[in-house]
């Protein structure tokens, strides 16, 4: 049986995950950080963590950005097959959702309209990225994921060749966070994409950042590399807020997907302390 949903329940969720996703950390990154707090022997990578706790109550106490930056909105939306949207469009009501969510937050604008012949910033932080799945059934679920340009610039990709194979993989997940440091604002989090395309391996990546930190992938042999490259990356030194100490990243993510037999796409995008994810289902 169809449902009706009117497109104004659209824009007033993103409003609010939008304010939410900035002020309020998700218990996953509080735990995790407070457990790396407890694991971290460097003194300077200890008073890194407490500050980074501190930030994150006073920021949803104050009802305040966790950080000044508040990203690129990117939106992931699970429509199920049985909903009829009504009274406009779509992409409109998410974008006027995060227009009014990033106003009325008093977050930070930080997008601007082209960027090759008009570099002015659209003032309200549109127009989000969006990405929709058809799936069964008659609810809408709705992720929203600021992300921040710190940790978006420390991101790469990579075609490689299929012989270099799980070790090739390994080595540039450990070259790209070397070179990155504390650029990203570490501790942070690590999404690897592998197989697919050009494009869709950098999906795969950024999907991955959507899990709550300490979930495996399903897969056993994919969840053991996944805790075996976290331990790589925590063996760099590099520390958190780049001051060296045993933490890192607080975990690492792997997707993979059907490769073409000549190639073996490779991505790695980084996400920072922030880890702002927000879902809600309609």
């Amino acid at each position: 049986m169809t449902r009706e949903i009117d497109v104004k329940e659209i824009t007033d969720a993103v409003k609010e995950m939008s304010i939410e996703a900035n002020t309020v950390a998700g218990c996953d990154l509080r735990k995790a950080l407070a457990v790396s707090l407890e694991k971290e022997e460097s003194p300077l990578g200890k008073a890194v963590l407490r500050q980074l706790l501190e930030n994150q109550k006073i920021a949803e106490e104050e009802k305040i950005p966790i950080c000044q930056d508040t990203g690129f909105t990117v939106i992931y939306m699970e429509i199920g097959m049985d909903v009829r949207f009504t009274d406009g469009s779509l992409t409109d009501a998410v974008n006027r959702g995060v227009r009014e969510g990033y106003s009325e937050g008093f977050l930070r604008k930080s997008i601007v309209r082209d960027p090759l012949t008009n570099p002015v910033n659209t003032g309200d932080n549109t127009p989000a990225i969006i990405h929709t799945d058809l799936v069964s059934g008659s609810s809408v679920k709705i992720t929203l994921m600021p992300k921040g340009g710190g940790a978006e610039n420390m991101s790469r990709i990579k075609m490689m060749k299929p012989s270099d194979g799980v070790r090739g993989v390994r080595d540039f997940i450990l070259e790209t966070v070397s070179l990155a440091g504390g650029n990203p604002c570490p501790p942070i989090i690590i999404g690897v994409g592998v197989g697919g395309t050009f494009d869709y391996v950098a999906y795969l990546a950024k999907r991955s950042l959507l899990r709550k930190i300490g979930e495996r992938n399903r897969d056993p042999e994919l969840a053991a590399l996944e805790k075996s490259f976290l331990i790589e990356v925590n063996k760099l030194g590099i520390g958190p807020g780049g001051v060296g100490g045993r933490i890192t990243a607080l975990d690492l993510f792997l997707e993979v997907f059907p490769r073409h037999i000549a190639t073996f796409p490779v991505a790695v995008n980084i996400q920072c302390n922030a880890a702002r994810v927000k879902t809600r289902l309609l």
